[in-house]
């Protein structure tokens, strides 16, 4: 498992607002996707690890649950 600092690094000021909001709210930071030449992609999971949400990279969450999971 990577420690926070290494998961936020690279993460845009806005991505890193939002995540701080969220994580008041007893959000987890589960995993960053970082694809080539694109922005990374924060995964936040709820405190019941029900639902996910995804932070662009202007701090809008998205919650359309169009990214693939693996189990």
């Amino acid at each position: 498992m990577q420690n926070a600092d290494a998961l936020r690094a690279g993460l845009t000021p806005a991505q890193l607002v939002t995540l701080e909001a969220l994580e008041i709210f007893q959000w987890r930071l589960a995993f960053v996707r970082r694809p080539l030449f694109q922005a990374p992609i924060p995964v936040l999971f709820d405190r019941d690890h029900t639902r996910h949400v995804v932070i662009q990279e202007d701090g809008t969450l998205d919650e359309s649950q169009s990214l693939v999971l693996r189990a």
